[in-house]
């Protein structure tokens, strides 16, 4: 069965869409199998890989209130190995649908456990925010990913989905794991970045990865043309430092195959 791989900060802007379209793009790159799920209302993870809202056959909406198998909403992408199952702003009333059904808490495993063995990795794009969207997401998941911006409050954000971890761990899912914390928007010209940096890795070690994600102008614009950064610009620092992320994340399989490498 495939790894599955929540992607979560309740705080925004911290790059966590684009770490989970470019970490995807990067897998499948290197030929693993991988299913990116958005969970989030804004829909960005599939429309930052070239889907247009109008042609979607179906989003992660049907799936969790809909009745459909979710083997039903895959939609490819221009990479071979890479499959999206999109969300709408429709998602946005699930929170509230949500409450009232039975196993609200267990809608996105229950929709995935069925295709899981298809996939080497499926990333889950959570929404900004610690609702019921977030904790399917957690509970689905076997490990969770942390996009963490180099700034200021960059640490109090941390602190509480620790603990929102924690909980989800105890009440729910107790084999969740910390994949890692990537760090996100660094510019080595600002001291607060650099400290911000020097920090986290004092604090959490080995959890920190040793990519990092530097701020980056093609990263910013390769969403607006719907492409990952490696289809839009592979010679990119943006693009350099996902592709080292994704060879991290393939270090970590227990047999791992070869990968292939990517220019």
């Amino acid at each position: 069965m495939g790894r599955i791989i929540c992607i979560s900060n309740q705080k925004g802007g911290v790059g966590k869409t684009t770490t989970a379209i470019n970490l995807a793009a990067s897998l499948a790159a290197a030929e693993r199998k991988v299913l990116l799920v958005d969970m989030d209302p804004q829909g960005n993870a599939g429309s930052g890989l070239g889907l247009k809202r109008e042609n979607l056959q179906g989003t992660v909406y049907d799936a969790l209130l809909g009745g459909r198998p979710i083997g039903e909403l895959l939609h490819p992408t221009e990479l071979r190995f890479l499959q999206v199952v999109p969300a709408t702003p429709d998602l946005t009333g699930a929170e509230v649908e949500l409450v009232n059904q039975e196993r609200r808490e267990y809608r996105l495993r229950d929709a995935l456990r069925p295709i899981a063995g298809q996939y080497d990795y499926i990333l889950i794009d959570c929404p900004p925010s610690l609702g019921l969207l977030t904790l399917n997401s957690l509970i689905a998941a076997d490990s969770v990913l942390i996009p963490l911006q180099c700034e200021y409050y960059a640490l109090e954000g941390l602190s509480q989905l620790n603990h929102t971890i924690d909980l989800v761990k105890q009440a729910f899912n107790p084999e969740l794991k910390m994949e890692g914390i990537l760090l996100t928007m660094f510019d080595s010209r600002a001291n607060i970045a650099n400290q911000v940096v020097a920090d986290v890795r004092e604090y959490f070690k080995e959890q920190v990865f040793t990519s990092v994600v530097p701020r980056n102008v093609r990263l910013s614009e390769c969403p607006s043309f719907g492409k990952p950064i490696l289809l839009y610009d592979i010679k990119s620092k943006g693009c350099e430092s996902y592709l080292a992320l994704g060879r991290e994340i393939m270090q970590r399989e227990p047999n791992p195959p070869p990968a292939r490498k990517v220019a």
